[in-house]
């Protein structure tokens, strides 16, 4: 009989001894927890940590009586520690971990020609402290995994407590690759990149530029030939500053990228481009080697440079031209915007500002600017 008893608190003094290593090992971890809650600066997360705060309570308190009172009369054939209740409680716990990876809303995302606006979502916002977005030019598919793995070439923006955030400064015309990195005091997770561009330099014509036979519209955007007018000039039209029925953009453009579109509205003989400020004013653009010109003449069509004209053969009924201008690689490409057809494209060594400038002889034409480049004519789409 005393031997029987003898084993049965052997068997006891291991079931103690187990019950010690486990109530240890939850202290160790409550403890962790109650840590993690002490962080200095975080009222967001607060807000969605009082539940664990309860619960870490909570299994601190049982901890307490783990270990039942113990009858040494007992005969231990039934005996038992229930530890239900505290495996439930533990099992409940929340421990902090990184935020869920946020995601770039590109539909909600805006631009104009020298910011963007990034809107992104986070499927478990209460559990960010802050918000970091990282951003660089985007130059092809093909860099998109270098540049992620690169943080030399990123400009960053810390501590963003919204879920949108404006950039300034950015080149017109560009295109940017942009990653939002959720973050807690557990670390981080960012968000795949998503790819947004700035729009076009907007501009306007300049009715001081104007050809005293034309007429700009109170909004500066519609230029047209003013039929009303019959009045003679006492001196020779050739020897006028505005001789050749034309009107300037009020902009000079040194750098970047730049599209533009011009709507013809039932004229059938315009001109339509670029010239230096130190071109002729009373010559017709692309009669000299400062200016280069789309040009119509009833049923013809040419582009000119310098008085040298090559024929052109776009759509009988154009209605939409679309002028690409990239200053900083010199080139002027002309398209039909409406169609998606590429009509032609000077190359050019620029060596001045250029100006936007439109002649018209009949009708009027109206523009359109500050766009965002379309995607087939953006070189970086077109990359591997």
């Amino acid at each position: 009989m005393l031997l029987f008893k003898v084993m049965r608190l052997r068997k006891l003094a291991q079931q103690i001894a187990n019950c010690k290593q486990c109530i240890e090992r939850s202290a160790s971890l409550i403890s962790q927890a109650e840590h993690s809650l002490k962080e200095n600066d975080h009222a967001r997360f607060l807000q969605t940590a009082k539940n664990i705060t309860e619960r870490v309570s909570m299994a601190t308190a049982s901890s307490q009586v783990l270990i039942p009172e113990i009858n040494l009369n007992d005969t231990f054939d039934t005996f038992a520690l229930d530890f239900s209740r505290e495996k439930k409680l533990l099992e409940c716990l929340d421990y902090l971990t990184a935020p869920n990876p946020p995601t770039i809303r590109e539909e909600l995302c805006t631009a104009s020609y020298d910011t963007i606006t990034v809107h992104w979502t986070s499927d478990d916002e209460f559990s960010v402290v802050s918000y970091e977005l990282q951003y660089t030019i985007f130059t092809g598919q093909a860099n998109v995994v270098s540049l992620c793995n690169s943080a030399d070439s990123w400009m960053i923006v810390p501590n963003i407590k919204q879920n949108h955030y404006t950039v300034h400064g950015l080149q017109s015309g560009t295109k940017y690759i942009f990653v939002v990195k959720a973050i807690n005091q557990a670390g981080s997770r960012s968000s795949e990149p998503g790819k947004l561009k700035t729009n076009s330099q907007p501009f306007k014509l300049d009715p001081k530029s104007a050809h005293r036979k034309l007429k700009v519209s109170h909004d500066n955007l519609t230029v047209e030939r003013d039929e009303s007018s019959s009045k003679k000039s006492h001196t020779p039209e050739r020897f006028t500053s505005q001789g050749s029925y034309g009107v300037a953009g009020n902009v000079f453009i040194d750098s970047g990228r730049h599209y533009w579109e011009v709507v013809i509205s039932g004229s059938t003989w315009y001109a339509i481009g670029l010239a230096y400020k130190s071109a002729p004013k009373h010559e017709w653009i692309g009669k000299n080697s400062a200016s280069w010109a789309l040009c119509r003449c009833h049923n013809n069509w040419v582009v000119r440079h310098n008085s040298k004209e090559i024929p052109i053969e776009p759509a009988p009924h154009l209605r939409r031209v679309g002028i690409l201008l990239d200053y900083d690689n010199g080139s002027v490409a002309f398209y039909d915007a409406l169609n998606s057809i590429h009509l032609y494209t000077f190359d050019i060594t620029f060596s001045q500002p250029v100006c936007p400038t439109f002649t018209v002889w009949n009708k009027c034409l109206t523009i359109i600017t500050g766009l965002p480049i379309p995607d087939h004519l953006d070189c970086t789409e077109q990359l591997p």
